[in-house]
């Protein structure tokens, strides 16, 4: 498989991320004002969304590293539409613009790691992410910044940002030949 097909398929399950994301917040788990609200541990509760939306961080960095930064954004930008669509489009719109704050400062820090630590890059990237992009999205999207949801949303990125580590790792020692340094 080409790097063309891999850099399709993250672009893809990018977008995707960000569309459920959308699509789960407002739509499962407990509802509390514009949002849905589920458990993430230690009596801390976070937008639903944020399994999927700290999926993106990992899909984020390996759609940048095979198809380019211009391709993370388009991927951000079909995953707003999309999700304006099929979700409340003021959570549709915070989500968009948070996204694309959130890829600026991932360029600043995975672009410089990822060509000699790849996997280092993408959960050093990911864990700065899950804070900038966390408050960022409860602020825009008008959902109450309380510890409790601040706190869950950060943990809940964190859960997902450590199981990536592994992904990434064995996407770099397994993967596609793709996966090897950017061009």
């Amino acid at each position: 498989m080409t790097r063309r097909y891999w850099a399709a398929l993250a672009f893809t399950v990018y977008a995707g991320a960000i569309i459920l994301s959308n699509w789960l917040i407002t739509h499962v788990g407990i509802p509390a004002g514009p949002a849905h609200l589920t458990p993430v541990g230690f009596s801390l509760y976070a937008p639903s969304g944020v399994w999927a939306a700290a999926a993106t961080f990992p899909a984020r960095d390996i759609t940048q590293r095979l198809g380019g930064r211009w391709l993370g954004i388009a991927a951000i930008i079909a995953g707003a539409v999309i999700s304006w669509k099929i979700s409340d489009p003021r959570i549709a719109v915070a989500s968009g613009l948070t996204y694309l704050c959130s890829e600026s400062a991932d360029f600043a820090v995975y672009t410089p790691l990822q060509r000699r630590w790849f996997v280092p890059a993408v959960v050093i990237s990911g864990l700065i992410a899950a804070v900038v992009d966390s408050l960022l999205f409860l602020r825009l999207a008008g959902i109450p910044m309380t510890a409790t949801i601040v706190g869950g949303l950060i943990l809940g990125k964190v859960w997902v940002q450590l199981a990536a580590g592994p992904i990434a790792w064995g996407l770099r020692r397994a993967g596609p030949v793709a996966m090897a340094a950017p061009a």
